[in-house]
Parts: structure tokens; sequence; C-alpha cells
């Protein structure tokens, strides 16, 4: 390491902070839902486009399925999707929201809100910011 390098120098430890103080955020929002923030996620893609194979949910999210698993299993268990056998390729499951599961997308509106507020209320400069982390998580996984 670089002498003198300061932990709060380093864009690594900015990013993982960030992502620790957005979970943080969610967490409050998310729990009257009896949702985890990875769960709120899986939804999000689910209300975007529902009915998916579990490896296209995957790449999505940028989840293996040793993790995205146990995630969707538990989201069956409390009744927020399905899982099934892909009728054109048993070796694939299908996620789908339950009735149950797109109720929540109305609710999350008042979360989006709560969440824009905390962050500043500027959308152009989140959405700027944003795109600059697409883009530079997409150099990474080129490199």
């Amino acid at each position: 390491m670089t002498p003198g390098l300061k932990i709060e120098e380093l864009l690594c430890f900015s990013v993982y902070s960030v992502n620790h103080a957005i979970s943080r955020l969610y967490r409050p929002l998310l729990a009257p839902l009896g949702l985890t923030y990875p769960q709120y996620l899986v939804l999000v893609a689910l209300w975007d486009r529902d009915g998916r194979r579990v490896n296209e949910l995957g790449a999505e999210l940028q989840l293996d399925s040793n993790t995205l698993t146990p995630l969707l299993k538990r989201m069956e268990t409390a009744g927020f999707l399905t899982r099934r056998r892909n009728p054109d390729d048993e070796r694939s499951l299908i996620v789908a929201l339950t009735e149950k599961g797109r109720s929540l997308q109305d609710k999350a509106g008042d979360l989006t809100t709560c969440v824009l507020d905390a962050m500043g209320g500027d959308l152009s400069e989140l959405a700027a910011l944003r795109d600059q982390l697409h883009s530079l998580r997409d150099r990474l996984d080129k490199g």
C-alpha cells in the first residue's frame, strides 16, 4: 500500500461504505413490508419484467445461484412470488410475482420518495452518479 494512504481516500471504501449506508436507509422502510433490501431488489426486477428464468434474474441482479436460490425460496415461503419449472426447459425455473408481491409495488412508491429525500432530492445529480457508477462497473467487468 502507498505510504500515507488513508482509508477515506480509497474509492473502493467509499463505494463499500455508501452501500452499507443505503442498506441502513432502506432497512426501516422495508421492515413494515416484511422485506429485506435484497428481497426488495428482486421485487423491483420482477415489477419491471415478471415471469423470468432464475438465471436471467440472477444476471440482472448480479447474484449467483448460491445466493439467489435461498433468497427466492424465502420470498416464495412469504408469499411474494412463485417458482415453477419452465415448460420449455425442465432444467430451469420461472419466477413470477404473486398478487401479494405485485401489491407491494404501490407501497414502494412511498419508499422512493423517502430515499430520494434522504439522498438530497436532486434527481439529476443522483442519476448522473448512478450512470458514472454503471460505467465504472462496466469497465471493471471488462478488465
